[in-house]
């Protein structure tokens, strides 16, 4: 199974609705598929400047080392200089902080990534996981 527009699309909403009903600040949402390709992004009215760089960074950062943002987050903490090296090799897409979120099919398969920021990296990682399961995928946050 791949990540299609449509499922895309449904992620980013949940994730959205779901800031909404939380009171969170206004968030911005990016899916990228299995290879680190854009699919769809989008951002609440009144996100800020800039949004869009860091959910794609959560998003790039969780698909390009295997692992969601939140792993990432504990790998900078003890290995920094590693971090700082591949986040360079991306081209500076990786941003390790909670918020990106690996999409798995049914069967274990990473599909894809959805990346979260606006609010608390906890809230955004949070919004990512609803946006995920509300399409019936499993999210791997760490």
């Amino acid at each position: 199974m791949s990540l299609d527009l449509a499922t895309a699309r449904a992620m980013i909403a949940a994730a959205l609705d779901h800031g909404s009903a939380a009171g969170l600040k206004p968030l911005t949402a990016v899916v990228l598929d299995a290879g680190g390709h854009l699919i769809a992004a989008e951002r609440s009215d009144g996100s800020s400047n800039k949004r869009f760089e860091i959910a794609f960074g959560k998003a790039h950062g969780a698909i390009s080392l295997g692992m969601g943002s939140r792993a990432l987050m504990a790998r900078a903490e003890q290995q920094g200089y590693f971090v700082a090296a591949v986040t360079s090799a991306v081209g500076g897409a990786l941003v390790p902080v909670p918020g990106g979120v690996l999409v798995k099919d049914g069967g274990g398969t990473v599909i894809g990534a959805l990346g979260v920021t606006g609010d608390t990296s906890d809230h955004d990682e949070a919004a990512a996981v609803a946006g995920i399961e509300s399409v019936g995928l499993l999210p791997q946050p760490d």
